[in-house]
């Protein structure tokens, strides 16, 4: 096992152990105020090209992808219910992805683990399949990450060959010194609230 994982199986678990009763309380909340399940899964592209299930809490009314496919929300998305920007502000909608670093589909930090079906949009406005954007295929050979670079320091809503190019950055640079740096500034920018901020996050 590598300091890497090793690394990421001690802080995920004690995640899990810590946060527990948080989980209690946003399930109450999402239930509370929508109905439909507390937890979904989405297929995502891990190392390697492996397709794995992660898990999140529902931020968005049920069957918020019927009739529109797999896109990203936008700024004030009226499929996301208030319970669900309080949680994408603070990244609490993907606390369930511990688990999902617990059993090693994901790690803290790397490329952010992306949904196979997704659509990019090249620069002639055609839609491009996003295994097709260059940079794709660099960025599956590690392991996806809760945050990173182009998380941290990309804006939401630049197209996902800019956010690729934040992915080599990690990639080429990567140590254990670097991913605790991101880890911090994570956990400031979930302090602040700030991770759907259109510019700045911290």
């Amino acid at each position: 096992m590598s300091a890497k994982r090793l690394f990421d199986v001690l802080l995920s678990g004690a995640g899990l152990v810590a946060s527990s009763p948080l989980w209690a309380l946003l399930a109450a909340a999402i239930r509370l105020e929508t109905p439909g399940p507390v937890f979904y899964t989405q297929a995502r592209v891990g190392k390697d090209g492996r397709v794995f299930r992660a898990l999140k809490f529902r931020s968005m009314v049920q069957h918020a992808e019927a009739g529109v496919g797999p896109v990203q929300a936008v700024a004030h998305d009226p499929r996301v219910t208030a319970v669900g920007r309080l949680m994408r502000a603070t990244a609490m909608d993907e606390l369930p992805q511990l688990w999902n670093i617990f059993v090693g589909d994901m790690s803290f930090v790397g490329p952010r683990a992306l949904r196979p079906a997704e659509i990019e949009v090249d620069a002639a406005g055609a839609p491009v399949a996003i295994e097709q954007v260059p940079g794709f295929r660099e960025r599956c050979r590690v392991t996806p990450g809760l945050t990173g670079v182009a998380q941290i320091y990309a804006r939401r809503d630049v197209p996902r060959r800019q956010k690729f190019r934040f992915d080599r950055v990690y990639i080429q640079r990567r140590s254990f010194g670097l991913d605790l740096r991101l880890i911090a500034l994570s956990f400031w920018i979930t302090f602040r609230g700030t991770w759907e901020a259109g510019e700045r996050k911290f």
